[in-house]
C-alpha cells in the first residue's frame, strides 16, 4: 500500500515524496481513511510509529478541502500534548507536511515568556499545538477562544492522566463547540483510558497497531541486562562509555535529582553530557535537545515525562540507569533508538532492589532479556527475588559495519565475544 492509496492529495503526497516516505505505517493506514470520513477515532500505537502523520495528514486535508481565513485568537485545529518537547514536534510535523498548503500553525507551552504566543494566535492560527496548563492561561487571560475549533486531538492520553492533567483536559473539552470532530491517542489501554475517551468520544473507530509495532520495535533492537549493586552502576557506566561503540546516548534516571547526579558526574570525566527533566527551563531543554541533534552532546540524560516526545534520528543506545517503576514505560524508553529499520541496543541496569521490574517488564514483552557479563555483575542482584529469569550471557559487541544494519536482518548475527574490560584509569 502506497499513501496515493489512502487518496491524499497532491501537496500532502509532495511533502511525502521529500521526506522520503511512500509507503503508510499501520497506524497510518489504518486511521487516514476514518479520519478523512470525518470519524471520531480512538487510537492505539507507540511512539516511534508514525502516529503524528497519522492525524496531521488527514487534518490537513481536510482544511484544505474548505479554505477559511485564520481568525484571531480562534483556531480550527487544537491539539493537545502532554509535554512541551511533544507539543513542538508535533508543530514541527504541521509544518513539514503541510509545507506546499500554507496553513498558519503555532505552539503554545510553559516555561516561556508567553508575547510572541499572544501575537501569534492575536494575528491568527489555522492550527494550535498546545499543552493543556498555558492554553488554560491564555483562555482564563481572554488571548483565546476554542469556539471554531473543527478538529480536536488528544495525543497521549495515558501520560495525560498519568501527569494529573485530567481536570485541565475536562475544562478544555467543555470550551469546543458541541459539533467536532476528536481524535484521542494513546501508547497504551487501560480501563482509565477507555473510560476517559467514552466521555468525550461520539461513536468512535477504534483502531490498534501497538502489538504489531511493539514487535517491530524489538526486533530492530538489542537488549542486554547488567545485574550490578547500586554504587557499581556509574563504574559500570564509565566502563561501557570507555569502551568506544556508544555514539548516541540517551540516559534515563528515575528522578531528577539523579538525572543532575548523573550529569555532573559524566561532566567531570569529560563526556560531553546534558539533561533534561520538568526543572530545567525551556532553554535549557531546548539547547539539550539541538546539541544533542546535532551531535555537539554524545550523552543526554532524562526523566520519562520529560523525554516524551523525544525524536532523534541515530540514537546508537539506550542505557536504563534506573529501570522505570511502569512496565509500559520500559517499551517507551527503548523505542527512542532502532527507530525507521535502523539496528538499536538497549542496555538496562538492574540492582537487587530493581529485579521485580525486570521481571515485570520480561512478562511485558514476553521474553528473557539476555545478561551482559562485566567486571561488576553481581550475583545478588541477579537472584534478588526468586529464580533468575534472564538466560545467562555474554553481550556480543557489534563490529561498527553492522551497528546500523537493516531491522529485515537478523538481531542475532554472530560477532566477536568479550567480556567487557576493566575500567581504564
Amino acid at each position: 500500500m502506497s499513501f496515493k492509496d489512502l487518496n491524499i492529495i497532491d501537496p500532502l503526497q509532495e511533502a511525502l515524496d521529500k521526506e522520503g516516505y511512500i509507503e503508510p505505517t499501520p497506524i497510518q493506514a489504518l486511521a487516514i481513511p476514518h479520519l478523512l470520513n470525518g470519524k471520531d477515532l480512538m487510537g492505539i500505537a507507540q511512539t516511534g510509529t508514525g502516529k503524528t502523520a497519522a492525524f496531521v495528514l488527514p487534518i490537513l486535508q481536510r482544511l484544505s478541502e474548505e479554505r477559511k481565513a485564520p481568525v484571531s485568537r480562534a483556531p480550527s485545529v487544537l491539539v493537545l500534548a502532554p509535554t512541551r518537547e511533544l507539543a513542538a514536534q508535533i508543530d514541527q510535523s504541521f509544518a513539514t507536511y503541510g509545507r506546499f498548503l500554507q496553513f498558519r500553525h503555532t505552539v503554545i507551552f510553559g516555561g516561556v515568556g508567553q508575547g510572541p504566543q499572544v501575537r501569534d494566535l492575536s494575528k491568527g492560527v489555522d492550527i494550535l499545538v498546545a499543552t493543556p496548563g498555558r492554553l488554560i492561561d491564555l483562555m482564563n487571560q481572554g488571548h483565546l477562544n476554542l469556539r471554531r475549533v473543527e478538529f480536536f486531538v488528544l495525543d497521549e492520553i495515558d501520560r495525560m492522566l498519568d501527569m494529573g492533567f485530567i481536570h485541565d483536559v475536562k475544562k478544555i473539552t467543555q470550551a469546543l463547540p458541541k459539533k467536532h470532530q476528536s481524535l484521542f491517542f494513546s501508547a497504551t489501554v487501560s480501563r482509565e483510558t477507555e473510560e476517559f475517551a467514552r466521555g468525550f468520544l461520539s461513536d468512535p473507530v477504534h483502531v490498534e497497531a501497538a502489538p504489531e509495532s511493539r514487535t517491530n520495535t524489538l526486533d530492530c533492537i538489542e537488549q542486554r541486562v547488567f545485574f550490578v549493586d547500586q554504587n557499581n552502576k556509574y563504574p559500570l557506566l564509565q566502563d561501557l562509555i570507555q569502551d568506544g561503540d556508544l555514539e548516541r546516548v540517551l540516559i534515563f534516571t528515575r528522578t531528577k535529582h539523579g538525572a543532575d547526579k548523573l550529569t555532573v558526574k559524566l561532566i567531570k570525566d569529560k563526556v560531553k553530557t546534558m539533561a533534561i527533566h520538568g526543572n530545567k527551563s525551556q532553554g535549557q531543554r531546548d539547547k539539550a535537545m539541538r546539541d544533542f541533534k546535532s551531535g555537539r552532546l554524545q550523552v543526554l540524560v532524562a526523566t520519562d515525562v520529560a523525554a516524551r516526545g523525544i525524536d532523534v534520528k541515530d540514537i546508537s543506545h539506550v542505557v536504563n540507569y534506573d529501570l522505570p517503576n511502569e512496565s509500559e514505560v520500559y517499551i517507551h524508553r527503548i523505542g527512542r533508538t532502532g527507530r525507521a529499520g535502523a539496528q538499536g541496543t538497549a542496555f538496562s541496569f538492574c540492582a537487587s532492589d530493581e529485579r521485580s521490574l525486570l521481571r515485570s517488564i520480561e512478562r511485558l514483552i514476553r521474553m528473557k532479556i539476555e545478561v551482559a557479563e562485566h567486571r561488576y555483575h553481581s550475583e545478588k542482584a541477579k537472584n534478588a527475588v526468586g529464580p533468575a529469569s534472564a538466560t545467562a550471557g555474554t553481550y556480543i559487541k557489534k563490529p561498527k559495519a553492522i551497528s546500523r544494519r537493516s531491522s529485515t536482518e537478523s538481531v542475532n548475527r554472530p560477532g566477536p565475544r568479550k567480556s567487557y574490560p576493566p575500567r581504564r584509569h
